[in-house]
């Protein structure tokens, strides 16, 4: 007995669950790759992680009027 190969599973778009196209992959379309960026660029997704410290600025040197 022979094994079939697998069939493709159907891939959906995460956005708005219409199949993927491969120029647009992992998206439907460019439209929903847009809006998947502006939602990365809004910081609506976010990596998980620890809280970075907030760094001091280095004080600018003091002019001398002198």
């Amino acid at each position: 007995m022979v094994a079939e190969p697998a069939s493709p599973v159907a891939r959906v778009c995460p956005i708005c669950q219409k199949p993927t196209d491969l120029a647009f992959k992992p998206f439907c379309s460019k439209r929903c790759a847009d809006i998947d960026l502006s939602r990365w660029l809004k910081g609506v997704y976010v990596v998980p992680g620890e809280a970075a410290e907030d760094e001091e600025a280095p004080e600018p040197p003091e002019k001398d009027d002198g």
